[in-house]
């Protein structure tokens, strides 16, 4: 299947990251969201922008460390919180911890700790970051298919869109796993190029006839009705103070998102000539 867009999304000119910090590529007038705009979105209940990157959930790769994955759990005040979650005797089955003791480090030294590592789906992760200024927060609006959303045409409410995350080319996603912190419906980024699946589809719930720049919406998930939502749990090494973003499937102050900052894509004056996402 062919990408959906001119270029492969992880490819966006290198200088548009430059023009983004420098504040040069702004919106001007384009007062909606439109087709094929790259922007960064904002959760307005607890300020953090919508973001992704290269660490993958419950997955068993290190990165970043020996506990560097998603999921681990530094000893400290939630053990005993945590403990209750532990399946003992039973199967590895996603979204429930397993706990495993070092007691030999390489060196032969007693490390003394409890390690526990959340078997998820091994996707790549999704989290919200405070910084308005990281550029692994830059998402790209495209159609539910090849051609469903014209560049430069303002996103209606309701209407089913993807997003696709900049800098790895994966679509925002979520799927029947639980998050490894709240336990809510883990949200991923899925696919290669901007292609994924069916659960890499959206909508976006607002209450004129348009998404407007200004507008506080909801991303409701239609293959299993949930909302794209963050609700302040915070993650350790190696992603530490970064919260999680995950799936509810109730409409509540947690699931609202502002565009911010991004570049905005003007509606076309002549209609025969356009490109499609």
């Amino acid at each position: 299947m062919r990408a959906s867009s001119r270029f492969p999304p992880s490819l966006l000119p290198p200088f548009f990251f430059l023009l983004c910090a420098l504040g040069l590529v702004k919106g001007g007038e384009v007062s909606a969201v439109t087709c094929g705009s790259v922007l960064k979105l904002l959760n307005t209940r607890h300020n953090v922008r919508l973001h992704s990157h290269e660490v993958k959930y419950g997955s068993g790769e290190n990165i970043g460390g020996e506990r560097g994955r998603v999921g681990y759990v530094e000893p400290g005040a939630e053990e005993k919180e945590k403990r209750n979650r532990i399946r003992e005797g039973g199967g590895r089955q996603p979204g429930h911890y397993q706990t495993t003791e070092r007691n030999q480090a390489p060196s032969g030294r007693k490390l003394g700790y409890i390690r526990k590592a959340l078997l998820g789906s091994g996707q790549q992760s999704v989290t919200g970051v405070e910084a308005s200024d990281d550029a692994n927060s830059y998402w790209r609006i495209r159609g539910k298919t090849d051609g469903a959303c014209q560049r430069g045409a303002p996103v209606k409410c309701g209407q089913a869109v993807r997003l696709t995350h900049v800098n790895t080319g994966k679509n925002l996603h979520t799927h029947h796993f639980p998050s490894p912190l709240s336990n809510n419906q883990e949200v991923s980024a899925f696919g290669d190029d901007g292609e994924g699946d069916d659960l890499d589809v959206w909508t976006v719930q607002c209450s004129g006839s348009y998404w407007g720049r200004n507008d506080a919406v909801r991303f409701k998930h239609i293959g299993t009705d949930a909302f794209l939502s963050v609700t302040g749990e915070q993650y350790g090494h190696p992603i530490r103070g970064q919260r999680e973003v995950h799936g509810m499937h109730s409409p509540n102050q947690h699931n609202y998102w502002k565009a911010m900052e991004g570049v905005f894509i003007k509606p076309s004056l002549d209609s025969t000539k356009h490109d499609e996402l």
